[in-house]
Parts: structure tokens; sequence; C-alpha cells
């Protein structure tokens, strides 16, 4: 959530960053917002104005009841009693003004770094890095749909059966290798320094808006409606809100937390290509890291996971290229976010894996998460950040499909010692 201080500080600032997102009637909304808020400080300062004439007031009461002046005493407690009135009426307008502005700041979304790229859509996002050699398939080369049918993997229809669409069933050594890569990339980011969490797989509301998944106007979480909880679309969820109404000490930061968890989005208004077998699910595994930290190293931070992420998928000994997005395809909380991807060679296109991103202090202001600085004790917001590192189904994808061979799928070497084989094929046991 953007704070009133930098809305008021930096007014063209924040309107031209929410045009660069593209977010339909950025001033209109950020001038109802300094319009609200006004209205909240002009009530403050009735009320304040108030306060002080009946401190006044009360005390000439007393000066009149010791010299027996009782009917004069009685006016003043008469006007007391008729500015008492009046602060009920300024404390209500006071509440009411502030409760609009904090429904209106949670529908605007974060403003975009400057290092942010111009662009409407994934068009117009920038490819910042490659890396890994794309392979040469030969041309009966299967996608990886029909690989998981051939040496019975993974059975889509059998989830259709249990659940519905996006809910597969992994078997035999699908089921050990989807194992292998969570067990391995949680490894590599204990190496990394990351402290491992198990969260909950539900979140309350209050973590939900933490986070800036709520509102949810894409209508992407499974709600349970009887105990009003939601399914994590993310364990960024869960692990980012163990730091909510939290103030931290300089020293400790930056804070380094991973997490696997199931993660579960209702993806409405998906169709295509795009679904087909694992590349789009409604459950799906993903170990996540977040960071908390200063302002002044959150880009170091940044910078830091990007190289662990790389460092993943080139121990995968899969093709990538990381992407910088642009304004018009960025989330609605990040301040700038890198995408990368793998080469899925049967189906020749490029698979998203991860994104991380820095959220500076948008989702530390819906948290009120904040740290003490060393130096002055001041209070300030934390900046957040998170990324997947990273999400089963598609590199599962990519590896099947990249790593194709007449006798089976050859397994990376890098988990051959998590999985215990060397060949993804029907030889289950």
């Amino acid at each position: 959530m953007l704070t009133l201080k930098l809305i008021s500080e930096e007014t063209e600032r924040v309107v031209k960053g929410l045009e660069k997102k593209h977010f339909e009637g950025a001033r209109e909304a950020i001038e109802k917002v300094l319009e609200l808020d006004k209205q909240r400080r002009d009530a403050q300062q009735k009320l304040d104005a108030n306060k002080q004439q009946q401190n006044q007031l009360s005390k000439q009461i007393g000066v009149l009841m010791q010299s027996g002046k009782r009917d004069e005493a009685g006016d003043i407690k008469k006007q007391v009693a008729e500015l008492k009135a009046q602060d009920k009426v300024l404390e209500t307008q006071m509440d009411e003004a502030k409760k609009a502005v904090t429904e209106l700041l949670l529908t605007i979304p974060n403003i975009p770094n400057d290092d942010v790229p111009e662009g409407k859509d994934a068009s117009d996002n920038v490819v910042v890095k490659e890396g890994g050699v794309k392979p040469n398939l030969s041309v009966d080369a299967l996608c990886h749909w029909d690989l998981c049918k051939k040496y019975n993997l993974v059975d889509f229809d059998l989830g259709v059966k249990i659940t519905g669409a996006g809910f597969p069933v992994y078997i035999g050594k699908m089921a050990r290798f989807q194992r292998a890569l969570e067990a391995f990339f949680l490894d590599e980011a204990r190496k990394s320094g990351y402290l491992e969490i198990q969260p909950p797989y539900v979140v309350n509301q209050a973590s939900g808006l933490g986070t800036g998944q709520l509102p949810d106007k894409e209508g992407q979480m499974y709600h349970c409606n009887l105990d009003d909880l939601y399914l994590i679309p993310t364990a960024e969820v869960p692990v980012t809100n163990i730091f909510r109404d939290e103030i931290l000490d300089e020293q400790d930061l930056p804070i380094k937390r991973c997490a696997y968890s199931a993660c579960f989005r209702r993806e409405a208004g998906s169709y295509g290509k795009d679904v087909r077998g694992l590349n789009r699910l409604h459950q799906f595994d993903k170990v996540e890291l977040v960071r908390i930290d200063t302002p002044e190293h959150s880009y170091q931070s940044l910078q830091e996971m990007l190289d662990h992420v790389e460092g993943l998928c080139q121990k995968l000994e899969l093709p990538y290229h990381i992407l910088r997005l642009c304004g018009g395809d960025m989330s609605f909380t990040s301040a700038i976010c890198y995408d990368f991807e793998v080469w899925s060679a049967a189906q020749k296109r490029w698979l998203e894996v991860s994104s991380v991103s820095n959220f500076e202090s948008y989702q530390a202001n819906r948290l009120h998460c904040r740290y003490r600085r060393a130096a002055d004790k001041k209070i300030e917001l934390c900046h957040t950040l998170n990324g997947s590192a990273l999400a089963l189904p598609r590199i599962v994808a990519a590896i099947m499909e990249d790593n194709q061979t007449p006798e089976g799928i050859r397994v990376p070497k890098v988990l051959v010692p998590y999985c215990g084989f060397e060949m993804l094929d029907d030889k289950n046991f």
C-alpha cells in the first residue's frame, strides 16, 4: 500500500508511476486519496481545538464554583456539553474519512521502480540475460504430456476423476522426482542462508490483505467460505505474514526465509495451449524465497536472489533467459519484477518458472512491518522481496522435453542423488 507521505509529497511521481503500470484513473484516484485525507486532517484539527477549548472551560468551571458563581459555571458546563457533542460528530467524520482512505489505497497498485521499462504487455518485456544451450531434438520428439502417458508418469484423467482438470496425479518415479526437486531446491536455499519454514496452506483475510492478494479482483484464490480462510496461491503469503505487525532490529536484517508448499490457483480465464499438460495447474508445488530488508540494501538482496535462481537453472542444465517485466505486465504489488523462463524444446516455447520481485515498502506498509534503525532508533518501513526457487510443474515439463531419449528421460546429474535413478521411464520400481 502506498504511503500517504509519498502520495502527498511526490504526487506527480506517483501518478506517472501508476500510469506506467497502466492503472486506469490514476490521477483521479490519487486526488481522491488526498481529498479524503484532507477531510480527516480537518476533522482532527477541529477535534483538537475542541479538546483544548474544553480544557480551558473546565478550568473556569472550577474557579467559578469556588467563587460561588454557580449559574455562570452552569452556563459554561452547557458549552462543554455542546463541544463534547460536536466531538462525537467530528470523531465519526474522521473515522469515516480514514476508513475510506484505507479502502481506496488497497485498490491502488504499487508504483514501478525507474528501471522498469515502458510497455503494455508481455511482448514489451526486456530480455536482460540468456544462458544454456537449446537441445536439438529429433523430428518425432514428444511434448511432455505425451511423455507422461508413454511412461505412465502423470495421469491427468485420474486427476479429473478425483477432483477436476488441473489437479494431476503423479505416479511412481515421477512422484519420487517431485520430492527430489523439492529437496534439491530447499537444500540449495539452505546453503544460501535461508531458514526453512513449513507454513500453513490456508490463511486468514488479514494475511491476504497484508501481501496484496486481497482484495482479489482477479478471482484467483480459493475461498473456504464457512471458515473465511483462503488456500495459499504461494508460500509468500504465510511466510511474509510472519512479520506482520512486527518491529525488527536493523542488525537482524536482511531476514531470509524459504518454504516449500503446495500452491492453489483458480487460474480463471486460462485456456488453450497454455493450460495443456503441466503448463498451468490449479495445484502445484513450489519452493519460495522471502527476504525482509532495509531500503538501502534491498536491491543488493534482489540481485542475490536473481543469482540464486539463475544458479538453479544452470545446475538443472536448462536453457533459460531472464526478463525484466514492463510496467503493463507487472503484478499489482511489485516495484520491479524479473521472470525466469526455461526452454521447452518439444513445445518450442518459453515457460515461466520463477518471478523475483522487490515490493519496496508497499507490502510492508500493508503489513505494518517495520524496523528500528541502529543509528538513531527511528522506526521505518522495511522492504520485502520474494522469488520462486522454483515452481515444479513447468520445470518438470522442460526437463522431460529437453532430456528425452529413445530409452527414457535423462535425469539432470544434480538430481540423481536425490531421486536414486538416472532415467525417468516406465520402470517405476
